[in-house]
């Protein structure tokens, strides 16, 4: 498929920069980009883009002249995916039942839904409409997923555990496995029964191999929006807010509640039983051990607020300096207690 770069311009609400019109036939990247592709490019790549193999660039609507024939729009990164959609349409997925997919008593399958092969759906199930559950997903009894869904290989939604409209869980995600409860008397653990559920809200995408337990009672709750990305973990009675990100390796622990709009960058966490306010960053590998007031820049382990972490770094990295300056005043005290003696 190919489209002109003035087609493209009308998808994208944009308007073209130079006279020229050229034949697009794919979108990548600025370095794989070559003379059939578009790509596209804010500061401070502009200069990089420009020299680019590519045919055409999607620019920023202040840029009034480019070198290349370009597309100017006010959200490049937005215009950039509407054309990748335009130019990789999904996948089309048969709809109807695999004969070796299992259905249990009571299901309620909507309209127009996919049952892949060797999925399970226990008793009582409910699955919303357009909704589709690829190879060896597993959707326990009692559970709900909305319509609208993408469940891919290998997700597992345990009993009594719901999924809102539109949430896109990738493969080996587990909703639902028990929480870590237990009680210790005389050195033995003993099993806390774990009789909650989990409760995922409408346009929430949750990355491959993630785990959400489930509440000991209640529910483990995952607010509209949010994205979850690959290998986090939520834990019993966690709620997390609406249109947070959690990047890959965070974890959160018992019965914390995060607000709406929070980041949690890779590797990134919470101890258990805190609050965490809304419009909140923890950067890379910051730990937060208790509450944190909304509109908070949090960084280090334990992690305090991003400015004093910054200090307190740059105060660490002068240390040897000051062993050495220290050493030498010692040796100097040494030597003019010596001559007073």
């Amino acid at each position: 498929m190919a489209k002109k770069l003035s087609e493209i311009a009308a998808l994208v609400g944009g308007m073209v920069l130079g006279g020229a019109d050229p034949e697009i036939a794919g979108v990548t990247n600025i370095e794989d980009a070559g003379p059939l592709d578009i790509t596209f490019a804010v500061p401070p790549h502009l200069d990089k883009a420009a020299a680019s193999n590519a045919a055409a660039v999607i620019v920023p609507g202040d840029i009034a002249a480019y070198p290349k024939p370009a597309i100017r729009v006010e959200n490049p990164r937005i215009a950039f995916t509407k054309v990748l959609e335009l130019f990789t349409p999904p996948t089309v997925v048969p709809r109807g039942v695999h004969p070796s997919a299992v259905i249990g008593d009571g299901v309620r399958l909507g309209a127009n839904v996919a049952v892949m092969a060797h999925a399970v759906i226990a008793d009582n199930a409910q699955i919303g409409d357009n909704t589709v559950l690829y190879p060896h997903t597993y959707v326990g009894e009692n559970a709900h997923i909305g319509g609208d869904c993408l469940l891919y290989p290998g997700v597992t939604v345990y009993a009594r555990c719901s999924l809102g409209e539109r949430a896109i869980i990738h493969s080996g995600t587990v909703i639902g496995s028990d929480g870590f409860g237990f009680v210790t008397i005389e050195g033995r653990h003993h099993k806390v029964p774990q009789v909650g559920n989990v409760v995922i809200e409408d346009d929430v995408e949750i990355g491959a191999n993630v785990t959400i337990d489930r509440a000991t009672t209640g529910s483990t709750v995952v607010k509209r929006g949010t994205k979850i990305d690959n290998l986090v973990h939520l834990a019993h009675n966690v709620v997390i807010g609406e249109n947070c990100f959690l990047v890959a390796f965070t974890g959160i622990a018992g019965s914390t509640k995060v607000g709406n709009n929070v980041i949690f960058a890779g590797q990134s966490g919470a101890v258990g039983h805190i609050t965490i306010g809304d419009n909140c960053i923890f950067a890379g590998k910051a730990g937060a051990t208790g509450d944190v007031p909304s509109n908070s820049f949090y960084a280090g382990f334990p992690a305090r607020p991003h400015k004093e972490w910054l200090r307190a770094e740059a105060a660490l990295h002068r240390l040897p300096d000051l062993v050495k300056k220290v050493q030498a005043l010692e040796k100097k005290l040494a030597a003019l207690e010596k001559r007073g003696n």
